[in-house]
């Protein structure tokens, strides 16, 4: 006699206890420097928290993070956040957007094999849900394919613009000390000299052929008999 797995009778369904999910938040910006981007994790955070209480969400930990995600494990607070995933300490990532998470294929890779391997059950960001689900999985990977298809890009547009720079005679990046870059529109780009600098520079050169002085020498002559600074106020 052929053994049968009991059904449900009479419309009564099967419920599986839904699993809870613990978030961290993920908040990240692309530059180490902190002059730039200076509101950008603060304001994902302020808004993502408001997210978390407005659906009623439970955040474990809050992960801040300042560096480029164009290249694979190269961020160790994200490298944190998989293991702690890995370890069960939490199950869903809430962050502002997918690119903050990944700009490159092996990164991705990682966050979707915590999904296939149900670790990871949701990531939530300002405006979407992903789950472990064909289509929902497809589509964070076409999101995050296509933040590092504006990383390539914009990699090539850069070198496109200095090629040219440099072909049309122009210095393609900014004027080293002694030179100032031109600041009227019809010349922008061009090179000149700092008539503020550039005589320093000069006398620097001079004092290295004819007088034989050392580096330290024109250094401590710079310093403290000048008190030489460049454009950014540095001595």
């Amino acid at each position: 006699m052929e053994f049968q797995a009991p059904t449900a009778q009479f419309g009564t369904a099967v419920v599986l206890p839904a699993v809870k999910i613990k978030y961290v938040l993920y908040a990240r910006k692309s530059t180490e420097q902190d002059e730039k981007q200076a509101l950008s994790i603060d304001s994902q955070i302020k808004e993502m928290l408001a997210v978390a209480e407005r659906e009623g969400l439970e955040i474990i930990d809050i992960r801040r993070e300042s560096h480029s995600a164009k290249e694979s494990g190269q961020r160790p607070v994200f490298k944190e956040l998989l293991e702690d995933i890995r370890r069960g300490r939490f199950n869903g990532i809430l962050t502002w957007n997918p690119d903050r998470l990944s700009r490159n294929a092996g990164d991705l890779g990682s966050v979707v094999d915590l999904m296939d391997q149900k670790a990871l059950i949701e990531i939530r960001t300002y405006g979407q849900h992903f789950h472990n689900s064909p289509n929902e999985k497809f589509l964070l990977m076409i999101l995050c394919s296509q933040a590092k298809l504006e990383n390539d890009n914009k990699s090539i547009n850069v070198k496109r613009g200095l090629k040219t720079r440099v072909e049309m005679g122009l210095w393609p990046a900014p004027a080293p000390t002694g030179y100032t870059k031109e600041k009227r529109m019809d010349r922008k780009c061009e090179t000149l000299v700092d008539p503020l600098r550039a005589p320093v520079i000069k006398q620097m050169f001079e004092k290295v052929a004819y007088e034989k002085q050392s580096g330290r020498k024109i250094y401590n002559w710079l310093k403290f008999e000048l008190n030489s600074h460049t454009r950014g106020n540095k001595p």
